[in-house]
């Protein structure tokens, strides 16, 4: 009986955790301004990507996935990097905003493909 007490009490720890306490603020390149809070940048990636994920830090700029933005975000990030990362791609960052910089936590890139998040194509009888 103290078993299922237990258990059930951790149960409700970790939803709670997950509902609460684990969400993080996601935020494109053009909303990121005056936020130093820990946050999820979602963006697209602009070149060049120069630099190094394992030494002095990866270097690449974020833009706004839609419409007309002209805010680039300088990015520095250290850790694995996804195989499907390149210019151009979709990319969820969680980090910190360190002067004019976002700061990308260790091993927190993910790359997102573009096409996937697209409206399917109609088909229209003929």
């Amino acid at each position: 009986m103290i078993a299922l007490s237990v258990a059930a009490a951790l149960a409700v720890f970790i939803l709670y955790t997950a509902v609460v306490g684990g969400a993080t603020t996601q935020l494109s390149p053009s909303q990121l301004a005056g936020h130093t809070d820990h946050v999820a940048l979602v963006g697209s990636v602009v070149g060049p990507v120069t630099g190094d994920a394992h030494g002095a830090g990866l270097r690449f700029r974020v833009k706004d996935v839609s419409g007309p933005s002209k805010v680039l975000v300088p990015v520095v990030y250290h850790g694995s990097v996804p195989d499907l990362f390149k210019v151009g791609r979709h990319i969820v960052l969680t980090g910190r905003l360190r002067g004019a910089t976002f700061v990308g936590d260790n091993g927190s890139l993910v790359t997102k493909c573009p096409s996937k998040y697209a409206p399917a194509k109609s088909s229209t009888a003929g």
